[in-house]
């Protein structure tokens, strides 16, 4: 992942996260999705963030786990 890829996706995440995980049901692919349309917005691919990461779906859905078991402890 670039380090500029790897920047916007801690920061989206940090920014996304806290806001959806106690929404209910969360759709992960619709996070994905909106991701990457806020990435293309700054003119960074989809492939600049996950050529290390492997899945961006991945790193959400990884993020959401940790919140959820950080906030039951």
């Amino acid at each position: 992942m670039s380090t500029r890829g790897a920047n916007f996706l801690q920061k989206w995440i940090s920014n996304k996260v806290p806001n959806t995980v106690g929404a209910g049901i969360i759709s992960i692919a619709e996070l994905t999705q909106e991701l990457f349309v806020d990435a293309k917005a700054l003119g960074i691919k989809s492939t600049e963030i996950e050529e290390d990461v492997g899945s961006a779906y991945e790193a959400i859905l990884n993020a959401i786990v940790r919140r959820n078991d950080h906030l039951a402890n």
